[in-house]
């Protein structure tokens, strides 16, 4: 069990920094737009509506806020700058929660490791359930038994991140390093390449490519069918990035304005509050759930795209 859970550390801190790259490359563009919009609407005196606060929270940005919700008083605390050869590399709000879990995931994965014992307990205990769920239901099941287990220390850091990275979202003050979809992508990418070392690995190099179109289809449909196999192995990390950061942007989109009725509705506030924070919470409850759902689902579909490469079709 050591040295799978010390396989998963490694790869946390490579997926950690694979995502953090990806992150540090939108600022570049985007947060320069973000940068200058406030400092405008304070010169202008603009307060900023309730749909300007929701977005705000929910994107990325170069300071975490802990805003007091009753005064509107708020410690920011800015991060810092880093701009290397024209390229922006800035600590972005999302970078430093990705960076958060996989801390979180490093220290107790490695906490488990030291207190294993025959009889599992505390830490490991949990830690053990959820590894042998990804190796017996997932890995097994979609790569094989026989080459399932090289794969289970990169599927457990892939649930174990995206579990983690989802729940702190859900802590107040907190972001989802999910919810931005250069983060997503880079767990995509990472799923990538390690589906297409799999399929070479299985089939050979030469076999992997030369089995890119399924076999039995004639040679005169081989010029449409190869960019078809082509383009359907890109959509793959396209459709893992997408599923994961759009649910999890959705979730908090959802949360926020249901409290943020409160406020549009000025004059009957006193009378929505009520109804309104009562379904606020059970969306919150909701998306404990979907936190758990999602992180499921993209290993699990990392599984099969990792299985489906692993053997010739």
């Amino acid at each position: 069990m050591r040295a799978p859970i010390r396989s998963m550390t490694r790869i946390a801190v490579a997926a950690a920094l694979l995502g953090s790259a990806l992150t540090f490359g939108r600022v570049a563009v985007a947060e320069e737009a973000e940068a200058v919009a406030p400092a405008e609407a304070a010169e202008a005196g603009h307060h900023p509506s309730v749909p300007e606060v929701i977005f705000d929270h929910v994107s990325d940005g170069r300071d975490i806020s802990f805003e007091n919700p009753i005064t509107g008083a708020a410690a920011t605390i800015n991060l810092p700058e880093l701009h290397v050869g024209g390229f922006d590399l800035s600590i972005t709000r999302h970078t430093v929660f990705l960076w958060l879990a996989m801390v979180v995931v490093i220290v107790v994965v490695s906490l488990a490791a030291r207190k294993r014992s025959l009889v599992p307990r505390g830490f490991y205990s949990v830690i053990e359930v959820f590894v042998k769920f990804v190796r017996e239901e997932l890995a097994e099941k979609n790569i094989g038994k026989h080459h399932g287990d090289a794969y289970v220390p990169f599927l457990a850091t892939l649930f174990f991140v995206i579990l983690t990275a989802n729940l702190i979202g859900l802590i107040p003050f907190a972001a989802a390093a999910t919810g931005n979809i250069n983060v997503t992508l880079g767990l995509a990418i990472l799923t990538f390449i390690v589906t297409l070392f799999a399929g070479m690995k299985g089939q050979g190099v030469v076999g992997f490519w030369a089995h890119i179109v399924p076999q039995g289809v004639p040679l005169w449909l081989y010029p449409i069918m190869l960019p078809v196999e082509i383009l359907s192995m890109l959509t793959k990390p396209f459709a893992l990035t997408i599923r994961l950061f759009a649910n999890m942007v959705a979730g908090h989109i959802v949360l926020f304005f249901l409290l943020g009725l409160i406020f549009l509705l000025q004059g009957v506030g006193p009378y929505i509050a009520p109804v309104s924070v009562a379904f606020a919470t059970g969306v919150y409850f909701l998306e404990l759930f979907v936190a758990l759902l999602q992180a499921y689902i993209f290993t699990m579909l990392s599984a099969l795209f990792i299985g489906m490469a692993s053997h010739s079709h």
